[in-house]
């Protein structure tokens, strides 16, 4: 799962994205509007820590760029901003929730698990589909009852696909998602098909239904058609 970390002090963001790490949570940084309004259109993000006020504006402005681009990113405003209007204004923009600094790394991982389980799996800390179910903040897989041996990739792309059901997705479009901007600097994207390969093997063995389809020249399709 992602998250992009959009804040001018770089050891807040270090300390975020290095409490976020062991978590199951890819972080980026943007520390500035205009890098996180560049990230925003060309990535997408599970959800974003949003800062108010940036050295070249502010973060409402960031806000309106995801409301004109039309994007459904969860979205935290982290300030030191406690006004009441302040707040209000970020909630009417589209932010999905407001912690004030300082606060708890604790609490801010919370918050951002609430917001993922809303907005991809109706509020659930458990996804189940048929016979497979996905514990999201225990990160296991169990099929039939018994547990997969999974890697984080592998639980990312079984989320990002179970999430998207019916949905063609490209590989370039997991590729993103699992890896993040790094994956403009690939030369190729056929990890994707590795980690698909072995993801389908291992439900395949533990008896779970080929739910993961392939649509040629397309990409791949989570389906129990």
């Amino acid at each position: 799962m992602k998250i992009l970390i959009v804040e001018d002090e770089p050891a807040i963001a270090k300390s975020i994205a290095d409490y976020m790490a062991p978590n199951a949570f890819m972080c980026e940084s943007a520390p500035t509007a205009a890098v996180a309004m560049e990230k925003i259109e060309l990535y997408s993000y599970d959800c974003i820590l949003l800062d108010l006020m940036l050295p070249d504006g502010d973060g409402f402005e960031v806000l309106r760029e995801l409301r004109r681009l039309k994007k459904t990113d969860g979205v935290i405003i982290i300030s030191a901003k406690e006004a009441l209007d302040t707040r209000i204004e970020g909630l009417q923009l589209g932010a999905d929730d407001y912690l004030t600094k300082p606060f708890h790394l604790s609490e801010l991982l919370v918050r951002i698990q609430a917001i993922i389980r809303r907005k991809n799996f109706s509020g659930n800390n458990t996804v189940t589909f048929h016979e497979i179910e996905v514990d999201i903040l225990a990160r296991t897989v169990t099929v039939k009852g018994n547990k997969l041996e999974v890697t984080k990739k592998e639980i990312d792309l079984l989320l990002f696909l179970i999430g998207n059901q019916g949905k063609v997705l490209s590989k370039g479009a997991i590729a993103e998602y699992l890896s993040g901007d790094m994956a403009d600097m690939l030369d190729n994207h056929d990890f994707v098909y590795a980690h698909i390969k072995n993801l389908k093997k291992k439900l395949a063995k533990a008896g779970s239904t080929d739910y993961i389809k392939t649509v040629y020249g397309l990409g791949y399709k989570w389906s129990d058609e």
